[in-house]
């Protein structure tokens, strides 16, 4: 595999250095305000687009392994959503069916059908994905 030089732009070298992956919530916080600034350019250079595409990857990768979203059921979701809202189960009958269905739904012994996750999603104003 054929090793890439990137030139380190060097107004953001002095403030991050050769970038490296991130080992604390300082080094984190001084990379996205070098991101930050790298995005607010009119017109970044191609090695500022490419230290910037470096400085994602190492961000994305500390995200992920620190401050990631526990995966979460539909119903525990839909629960999330419900409290949010301060809504009850009743509130819901008219996007899922009648009293019992969303019962159901809330205990486990039902699972979220295409149309209803398609009606709870517009009236949450959620992307249907995060019932999946």
């Amino acid at each position: 595999m054929a090793t890439v030089m990137i030139e380190i732009p060097e107004k953001y070298a002095l403030e991050v250095g050769a970038p490296t992956p991130i080992t604390s919530e300082r080094q984190h916080q001084e990379y996205l305000a070098v991101l930050d600034k790298l995005a607010s350019k009119e017109r970044p250079t191609s090695d500022e687009e490419k230290y910037a595409e470096v400085l994602i990857s190492l961000v994305e990768a500390y995200e992920e392994e620190h401050h990631a979203i526990p995966e979460a059921s539909a119903v525990e979701v839909l629960r999330a959503l419900m409290e949010a809202n301060g809504l009850r189960q009743k509130d819901l009958a008219p996007s899922l069916g009648t009293e019992s269905i969303v019962s159901e739904i809330l205990s486990g012994k039902r699972e979220l059908n295409k149309r209803q996750i398609e009606k709870l999603s517009k009236r949450f104003h959620v992307s249907p994905a995060v019932f999946f």
